[in-house]
């Protein structure tokens, strides 16, 4: 990697291995203004926010331009600015600005850099056909009369999730994103991760907002609003509250959600714990049977769909089980029949998730009985912390309080699911027959565990050696299925999360970067570390459901399958 001295602004500024020159500058302390970059996706160099002025006087965007020894640059001239300005006032030209109305008010990188850079008037009128509104997707809402065509959702779409539903069509001034013939997203084989949404810079792609729904439940007496919360949320809430990532913030959440009005609340980790035993045991069950292999992880809801859409063939090698979320609502809703009949209310489940595919997940028919899902309705991390905002509610000042039991108890395997490779380690964790420390140790060490796109391990189980591989980033599934086909590749259990870090990086997720990702992973890591059990099958409250119920009953529970384009 190249090394030298670069002169910014007549600062001496030394590089070593950065691959930019806006690197170069932000490690100097300059912040320089950008739409189209973003360290997780490949150099676009569209939006030209980022241009710099070399010694001569030409013009380059620092984005995709290559530190050089001796260079000189300047970042803030007065043909600078006139130039942000000039890009800045074409931009809200051709942007609707109802910004007060707006889901990303107030987080909004055109508003930000319109306020920063001063732009107060526009002079040129927007003359282009108004394109229409798209609420079709359970996941994300498409608004293009906001679209300032940065390309980021287009990028993260094809590079890390690989499904390549957004693109650029036609030409200069008309020049729109949009899925292919101007189909809606509901029309095409989108997989509602809403990766899109969590790179877009302004209210072009949102989370589907369901927070009216929420308080319409929490406000009706004649409903129990009971909250189930993932393991990936209390990592990343506190961050919209000036918490560092990865700061666990579980205590105080549930505190404001009784605040709010929520009546009781659990932890998703609960169902992770579940699912483990459920998913250890038809692991061992296929080993002895010969399979089909890999056994695919069956929690992410944005991997099944695209298997249901692209794959169909892979769909017997996905496990039977539900997610934990869909787990956790069966039970919760089965034991709470009884408790409705006799108080004459009606049990509201609302899950609060990372992830914005798990709304589209709560839709679908195998998770309703009678036609009444057994999730309500799914919250995004980001949509729950605008209800604590409307509340009011300082969350690092609130008191903490404890979750409800007896769903608010689990296991460090449990919590661990909210990262790459967690869910993976909680089956190996249950399937060893070695229960010690030591065991635990070498776990954490077999190479499960990491932020490599796709990682492999061998560990053995009783007398045979398991592989196992653990893939973030469904670009990087596409490849490993292409490599098993090829028959390059051999694994018993393949994990697979859709977005890049797991959970963690979901989409419902404050955005981050990886490095937010990766501080949010080693906070979940941090827990199971100080959790009083690890394993799954030490959770007392699993064994006692388990007791309460046949194992047919359990299994019709607690499994479901899935079949093509459902």
């Amino acid at each position: 990697m190249a090394k030298g001295i670069m002169y910014i602004d007549g600062q001496r500024v030394p590089f070593d291995g950065e691959t930019n020159v806006l690197s170069v500058i932000r490690k100097a302390g300059i912040e320089m203004p950008t739409f189209c970059y973003n360290s997780d996706l490949s150099v676009y160099g569209a939006c030209r926010m980022c241009v710099v002025e070399d010694e001569r006087g030409k013009l380059e965007t620092s984005c995709s331009m290559q530190p050089r020894d001796g260079l000189k640059i300047r970042t803030n001239t007065s043909r600078l600015l006139k130039h942000r300005r000039l890009i800045l006032e074409l931009m809200l030209a051709s942007h609707n600005c109802n910004c007060t109305i707006c889901e990303k008010s107030g987080d909004c990188r055109l508003q930000e850099l319109a306020m920063q850079f001063g732009v107060r008037s526009i002079r040129f009128q927007d003359n282009r056909e108004c394109a229409p509104f798209d609420d079709s997707s359970p996941a994300v809402v498409r608004d293009p009369t906001k679209c300032i065509l940065c390309g980021d959702c287009v990028r993260v779409c094809e590079e890390t999730v690989g499904m390549g539903i957004l693109d650029f069509v036609q030409r200069g001034y008309q020049m729109k994103v949009t899925p292919a013939f101007g189909r809606k997203l509901s029309e095409t084989k989108c997989i509602s991760c809403g990766q899109c949404s969590a790179v877009c810079p302004t209210g072009a792609i949102t989370v589907y907002n369901e927070i009216g729904r929420a308080w319409r439940a929490i406000h009706n007496p004649e409903k129990r609003v009971v909250v189930q919360i993932a393991p990936a949320v209390r990592v990343a809430v506190g961050e919209a509250f000036g918490l560092p990532p990865g700061a666990n913030a579980l205590d105080r959440l549930v505190a404001a959600l009784r605040l709010m009005g929520v009546d009781e609340i659990y932890d998703t980790t609960f169902g992770a714990d579940f699912t483990t035993v459920e998913e250890s045991a038809e692991f061992l069950e296929r080993l002895e049977r010969g399979g089909p292999f890999p056994m695919f992880t069956s929690c992410c809801p944005a991997w099944v769909k695209y298997l249901e859409n692209e794959n169909p063939k892979y769909l017997k090698h996905i496990s039977t089980c539900k997610s934990p979320m869909e787990m956790f609502a069966s039970i919760l809703k089965d034991k709470y029949k009884k408790k409705d009949a006799e108080d004459g209310r009606t049990t509201f489940h609302i899950a609060i998730m990372p992830c914005t595919a798990k709304k589209m997940e709560a839709a679908r028919p195998q998770f309703a009985r009678d036609g009444v899902p057994d999730v309500d309705l799914v919250l995004t991390t980001q949509e729950i912390v605008k209800m604590i905002q409307e509340s009011g509610i300082q969350l690092p000042k609130v008191e903490m309080e404890s979750l409800d039991m007896p769903f608010g108890f689990g296991s460090g395997a449990g919590v661990i699911y909210g990262a790459t490779g967690g869910v993976a380690e909680a089956v190996v964790r249950h399937c060893l027959p070695d229960k010690t420390k030591n065991s635990m140790r070498e776990l954490s060490f077999s190479g499960l565990r990491g932020s490599q796109g796709v990682r492999v391990a061998v560990i053995r189980v009783g007398d045979r050696d398991i592989h196992l591989a653990v893939v973030h980033g469904l670009r990087n599934a596409q490849k490993l299925l292409e490599e098993i086909e090829a028959g390059n590749a051999y694994f018993d259990l393949v994990e697979v999360m859709t977005c890049p870090g797991g959970c963690v990086g979901g989409a419902g997720q404050p955005h981050g970067l990886m490095q937010e990702k990766q501080e949010r992973r080693e906070g979940l890591y941090n827990l199971d570390r100080s959790a009083p059990f690890k394993r799954a099958e030490y959770n007392p409250v699993v064994a006692t459901v388990q007791r309460e119920y046949t194992p047919e009953q359990l299994h019709e529970m607690l499994h479901t399958t899935y079949g093509p384009n459902q």
